[in-house]
């Protein structure tokens, strides 16, 4: 697993009291029961908050809509994974020989995973002080670059099809393949008169998101 007390000093700015606390956050359940999911569960919270408060100081004049919109991209899996990358998650998770072998290192849906369960270890190890300052270090570009609040892929689709008086998207579950570790989703979204996609993605809301993007560009 590598030198993790380096690796959180180094990487996430925290000389760590327990070690043990980022080891088991970097470990994967198909190493052992002692897996990240627990402090994963803890730290999804910490990162909610963190970003709600902090986009409820910059933005003072933004209605609950838009800040909601910052909010989602900045909490979502694939912002978390792209944190996780820029830190160096991939090379130090523990996983089992299977999980290694399917890449479980490259999904967006561990490697954010393991983001969010160091951030609920750095939490139990050193306060809600420390997780905000690395909080708001790792994710000042991501709010940085929101120049407007993002709009939805979903939402936009919703929107485009109702301005030209379509009926609302509907959803679909194509299938579910992969081992359970690493699942992939397919969907399919239609609007009737417009035209539909499919898309795949790690959760069925990011293939949902995903297929909405697609018909999005093929309806202009």
């Amino acid at each position: 697993m590598g030198d993790v007390a380096s690796f959180v000093s180094e990487r996430l700015g925290y000389r760590p009291n327990d070690r043990k606390l980022f080891e088991r956050a970097l470990t994967h359940g198909s190493a052992g029961k002692d897996s990240y999911e627990r402090l994963e569960f803890l730290g999804d919270r910490v990162l909610g908050l963190v970003i709600a408060r902090w986009l409820f100081e910059r933005f003072p004049e933004e209605p609950e809509g838009k800040m909601s919109r910052r909010y989602n991209a900045l909490v979502a899996r694939e912002t978390c994974a792209e944190v996780g990358r820029n830190w160096g998650v991939p090379k130090l998770m523990k996983l089992g020989k299977q999980a290694r072998e399917d890449n479980a290192q490259l999904s967006d849906n561990v490697v954010g995973d393991v983001v969010e369960a160091l951030l609920g270890a750095l939490l139990l190890d050193g306060g809600l002080d420390a997780a905000d300052r690395l909080i708001r270090q790792s994710w000042a570009g991501f709010i940085n670059e929101q120049k407007k609040a993002p709009q939805h892929p979903k939402s936009l689709l919703q929107e485009v099809a109702a301005a030209r008086g379509l009926r609302a998207p509907v959803y679909e579950l194509l299938g579910q393949f992969g081992r359970h570790h690493a699942p992939t989703f397919r969907v399919k979204v239609t609007v009737a008169g417009a035209g539909e996609t499919e898309a795949e993605g790690a959760s069925k809301q990011e293939a949902e998101t995903a297929a909405a993007a697609a018909l999005l560009e093929k309806i202009g």
